[in-house]
């Protein structure tokens, strides 16, 4: 039986001070050149068909680079 060390003890974190004191970075905190940011929006209306998204209006917002439906996915229905 190998014996080990660390059951029933308390093992420092080494990330503990950095989320305590807030300097912690996240996926969140990192930003690169030209990064875009998405946004999902899903029906308010569960197990909804949805037939048709108008999305004139939403292509033409300043700032949107793409707009990305389930038809775009390859498994499709």
């Amino acid at each position: 039986m190998i014996p080990y060390s660390v059951i029933g003890k308390s093992v420092p974190r080494v990330e503990g001070q950095l989320k305590a004191t807030g300097e912690a970075k996240y996926c969140d905190d990192i930003l690169l050149p030209g990064m875009l940011y998405g946004r999902m929006l899903r029906s308010p209306h569960p197990h909804a068909r949805i037939l048709n998204i108008n999305l004139e209006k939403v292509k033409k917002l300043a700032g949107v680079r793409a707009v990305i439906t389930g038809k775009d996915t390859p498994n499709k229905k």
